[in-house]
This record gives structure tokens, sequence and C-alpha cells, in this order.
């Protein structure tokens, strides 16, 4: 199928990431700040017991709080873990919650083990606004990003049929060294970069990173041929399940190096995390492939 608008492309991906598991409510146009509220909202859903937030929902201070946690935390490693640590601290700040005002609370933020289960939302924005970061520079506009219990885990460039997926790359750097990534947005995992014929995903390398080709990678099949086709993109990598998987066991945190690998799975009897064909470190020069079979453990790392 050609696109010869981007804008054609991508409703057509919106349309098919709502039947794999992607609510069908897209969030059009939100700024940083209407992201932030949309988190707090699923932390309120999600944290109602009276050991938590009760009746009490969460002020702009308490989310200003995990905003400045997130912000110490910098670089992709450690917000890998803050992302799979399951949970949040803050110091509840609201004057109608009489039981725990003054006092930490703990909050649940994702569990990866809950896979289109138990309390897990998957969002789709479309056309979110980045602000610019001094008056140099432009808001920008980014295409799709996906949202798991109202954090933003992947996101995604699009280009029409016939221009390159490396102008999709080359955007999502420039964006990246105009600082976008950065706040609520700096716990990106996953770049994808797209065209109707041919996709790439990489990890975020963070604010003192650098993004390396080399580890610009294609999805693939049990037999590690690329898969490309936009649909086959989406009815894969970018579906729940898989996505969910991505972020929770195949972002993996490497303390020796201090940066966050990529790996990847085939999609062929992607079942669960140990039934995966192919596997593969987008960090690192050294990296393993595991062509066929059962995939490691990503317990193990």
């Amino acid at each position: 199928m050609m696109f010869q608008r981007e804008s054609d492309f991508e409703n057509a991906l919106i349309q098919i990431l709502t039947t794999k598991g992607w609510e069908d409510q897209i969030l059009k146009y939100p700024t940083e700040d209407d992201l932030l509220k949309n988190w707090a909202k699923i932390l309120f859903d999600n944290n109602r017991g009276i050991d938590r937030l009760g009746d009490c929902p969460l002020t702009d201070g308490e989310m200003q709080q995990i905003i400045e946690q997130i912000t110490e935390l910098r670089t992709p490693l450690k917000l890998n873990g803050f992302i799979n640590g399951k949970t949040v601290s803050i110091k509840r700040d609201n004057p109608e919650d009489k039981v725990h005002f003054g006092k930490e609370i703990s909050l649940k933020i994702y569990d990866r083990l809950e896979i289109a289960a138990g309390q897990s939302r998957y969002q789709i924005v479309e056309q979110l606004v980045f602000r610019g970061k001094s008056r140099l520079l432009n808001d920008r506009r980014g295409d799709l990003l996906l949202l798991i219990n109202g954090m933003p885990v992947i996101h995604i460039e699009l280009k029409r049929s016939g221009v390159p997926v490396s102008q999709a790359c080359n955007q999502i750097e420039k964006y990246a060294h105009e600082g976008v990534f950065t706040g609520l947005f700096s716990l990106v995992q996953v770049f994808v970069a797209m065209n109707p014929d041919e996709s790439l995903y990489f990890a975020n390398p963070g604010p003192d990173g650098r993004f390396n080709p080399d580890y610009y990678f294609h999805w693939a099949d049990f037999n590690n041929e690329p898969i490309n086709d936009w649909k086959l993109i989406a009815s894969s990598l970018l579906s729940i399940p898989m996505a969910h998987q991505l972020i929770g066991f195949y972002t993996v945190a490497d303390d020796a190096d201090g940066i966050l690998n990529a790996y990847a799975a085939c999609f062929a009897g992607s079942e669960g995390p140990g039934q995966l064909g192919l596997f593969y470190s987008s960090g690192r020069k050294d990296r393993d492939a595991f062509f066929g079979g059962t995939c490691p453990d990503p317990e193990g790392f």
C-alpha cells in the first residue's frame, strides 16, 4: 500500500494499533502538561487503596515530586530501573488526605508481569507537542507516542512512501539534540522510525549518549529474515503483549557499561518471554544473536 501523505500513513497505523491491544481513545495534540495530568489520573485510579491515595487525587506538587525524581535519574539506564521498579514514593501534600498528609507513601506505576491484564493501560498519543526549550527553538510535533500506564515509553516517527526511513531517524536525533526528550519524555525507552516499507528501532541513548546507526535494528522473523511491512510491524513489535514485554523484559540496563540495551525478539510463536526466537543487544558492539530456539531467560540479566 502506497501512502502519498504521511498523515494517511499515521491514521492507518493507529487504526491497526487499536486492534492490537491499544485503546481506541486517541490522545490528540497534547502537551507535556496534558500528559502529566493523564498520568496523574491513571496513578490515582491504580492507587485507590486506603494505604495509598484513597479518595484524594494527586496534586500538581506531588506530580512534580515524581518529575524531579525522573530528572535526577537522568540516564535511560536509571530510568529503566525506575519504570521496572514497580513503585515510586512521594510525600503527600494534599491537605484533603488527613491520614497521610506530610507522610511518604508508595505508588504502583507499572508491573511488567501484568501484560494486557490487571491495571495495565495502553494509550496512543497522536501529534504530541514538544515545547521549544528556548526562544530560539520552535515547538516540535512528534508523530506517535505509546504510553503504558501513562508513561511515554515508545516514540515513533513516520515518513510517507518513498521517503527513506533514515529521515525519520534523523528527525529523532534532531529532536534529542534540541532537548525534546527531557522531563516526562525522558522516560522514552525505545525509538521506532518507520515508513510503509521499512522500520528501524533502537534504544534511547539519553542526554549524554550518542545515536549510533550500527545499533538501529530491523525486526526479524524466526529465521532472522527482516520484517519491514508496516502492517506486520504494527501486529508484532508494536502490539500488545510484545510492546509491554519489550519495555519490561527486553530493555535491559547494563550496569557495567552504563547503557541501556534494547533487545529484540521475533513475533513467531511469541507467547511469552521464553518463547521468542531472536535476541539482539542494541547497546554494545559485542552483541549476541540467538537464531531460532528459545531466548535466554530475561530474568537472568
